[in-house]
């Protein structure tokens, strides 16, 4: 009476398949991961950059209404109508 295991070449197929599938899977995975992880990193970025406008934008609007306050009119106060316009609005976005 032969107990042992008898490993046939189906049996060999069917395992390197199962083992190739697996890793089909875990590749996608892997690759979904790394994506989210780089959406991750892009919204930090993105906010940090929209951060850093908002301060250019206060600066460059301190400096125009330094200008207006010395006399300066014309596309000054037309600059400084348009920036506080657009602040506004996205303010209320």
């Amino acid at each position: 009476m032969d107990n042992g295991i008898t490993i046939t070449t189906d049996t060999i197929l069917t395992i390197a398949a199962v083992i190739g599938a697996l890793g089909v899977i875990f590749g996608v995975i892997f690759a979904v991961y790394r994506w989210y992880l780089k959406q991750n990193k892009q919204d930090e970025d993105i906010k940090s950059m929209k951060d850093e406008q908002c301060l250019l934008t206060y600066g460059v609007l301190a400096c125009l209404k330094g200008l207006a306050e010395q006399g300066c009119d014309g596309p000054v106060k037309e600059a400084i109508n348009k920036i506080e316009k657009h602040m506004n609005q996205q303010a209320h976005k």
